[in-house]
């Protein structure tokens, strides 16, 4: 029997109390520094402010905000780590035309990740973009392509990539200690509350709603489908499953990308086929996407198979697995259970063989964004060739559940075999005027 391993991460720990701690005479010379704008400053972007701001090698240029009334907090927390002065803007696009700003980071709603992206891209700066990559698969798929052209590094905002938890788990994968796998599960069972039906009301004087609507279609303001609440609409978002469910899908894919690599088996790549059952059974409100789903994926063939399902249940009170949300892949020796603060890997017989632990701080992930910048590497999160592969996952397993059957994914062109109806919800049917999709 394999001699029990424990696993303390405090790598993640210390370099989010390091960094945090920086006060603003830390910061590196002038000329060092790399010089950012960054959209958004309520929400997710807020705290996106505050790690990239302190961090020593961050400038923090310009902050562009369609609601006037966030700009203040988000200017303060940037202005604690930092001496010079922070530019406010209402219009994005003075960000990516200012020659001094070196990249980009969007904490945006979905539906505003694929332009400024793209613009950013062909403007020679390199982007930070939180998850997932866009608001559909023909987006995702621009902005690897406008990447790839202007040689730029985009890094994907799922920061379990470059914490010491899910790194550790891998090496512990990696390493052949569960034998051949061949399924894996990811979920989400952490109770969320319903939205109800508000009535349209008069947009807030301080909101630059066209703006925030972009090229989503014109609607009257409702406050549902705004702040925070924006991500159960089909118009902006993509639901849970791209909200939460993005990350515990990308650590499953690295886990069982793990074990394929220890049996010296192909990497997963995209699904061959993705089936979905489930609806909005639980909540009666305005919510437009699943509350309860069952998504299984399949990868490969024959004995290269291998079997990736995905469980919603956000009306769940309790945790699966020991895990409110997690992530977990089964092998022929043992299996490995991963959620937002540690893992534990389990022998035959059910007893512990391994653990290891460490938070879901960005502060890492943003230092790794620095990193890359200056030595033109890929990034933990690397468009292209991680972030793009798990949100396809999120858009196709939407839209299996929309259409209610198995779809069949052509990898190449991340198209769907046979099936018009599924191929028009691969994009956005129309764009706004002025705000479409930029040629690349």
């Amino acid at each position: 029997m394999q001699t029990r391993r424990r696993f303390v991460i405090t790598g993640a720990l210390a370099s989010a109390t390091s960094a945090l701690g920086e006060s603003r005479s830390a910061k590196a010379a002038a000329s060092e520094r790399i010089r950012i704008g960054i959209m958004g400053a309520g929400g997710r972007a807020l705290a996106l402010i505050q790690s990239f701001a302190a961090n020593p090698n961050i400038e923090i240029v310009g902050i562009a905000e369609v609601d006037s009334s966030r700009l203040p907090a988000g200017l303060e927390a940037a202005k604690k780590h930092q001496i010079t002065s922070i530019r406010p803007e209402a219009d994005f696009r003075r960000l990516i035309d200012d020659r001094s700003i070196d990249a980009l980071v969007i904490g945006t709603p979905d539906h505003w990740h694929a332009i400024p992206t793209i613009l950013a891209c062909q403007a020679g700066k390199d982007v930070y973009v939180e998850k997932p990559d866009a608001h559909n698969i023909v987006e995702g798929q621009a902005m690897v392509k406008a990447m790839r052209k202007h040689g730029r590094i985009v890094q994907l905002g799922s920061q379990h990539r470059s914490t010491t938890r899910l790194q550790s788990a891998i090496d512990y994968v990696s390493a052949g200690h569960l034998g051949r796998c061949l399924v894996a599960k990811a979920w989400e069972s952490t109770r969320q509350g319903p939205i109800g039906f508000p009535k349209d009301e008069a947009v807030p004087k301080e909101v630059d709603y066209d703006m925030w609507l972009g090229p989503a279609p014109k609607r009257p303001f409702n406050r549902n489908r705004f702040h925070s609440r924006w991500r159960w609409f089909f118009d902006y978002g993509t639901g849970d499953l791209g909200n939460d469910g993005v990350h515990r899908l990308d650590m499953a894919l690295a886990l069982l990308d793990a074990a394929a690599g220890a049996q010296r088996e192909p990497t997963l790549g995209l699904p061959r086929t993705i089936s979905a059952g489930g609806g909005k059974w639980y909540f009666d409100d305005a919510q437009e996407f699943a509350d309860t789903l069952q998504i299984t994926y399949s990868f490969g063939h024959g004995r290269l198979s291998k079997i990736l399902t995905y469980e919603m249940r956000i009306w769940a009170p309790y945790k699966y697995l020991g895990e409110p949300e997690g992530a977990a892949v089964f092998g022929d020796r043992g299996y490995i259970v991963i959620g937002n603060n540690d893992w534990v890997a389990y022998g035959q017989g059910g007893q512990e063989l391994a653990r290891g632990s460490g938070d879901s701080s960005e502060i890492p992930h943003v230092q790794n964004f620095v990193d890359c910048i200056k030595s033109r590497n890929k990034p933990n999160c690397d468009l292209e060739t991680i972030g793009h592969v798990a949100s396809v996952l999120c858009h196709t397993g939407n839209i299996a559940s929309r259409v209610g059957r198995t779809l069949t994914l052509d990898p190449e062109t991340e198209q769907f075999i046979n099936d018009g109806e599924a191929n028009e919800l691969r994009g956005r049917t129309s764009y706004r005027a002025p705000w479409l999709l930029p040629d690349v």
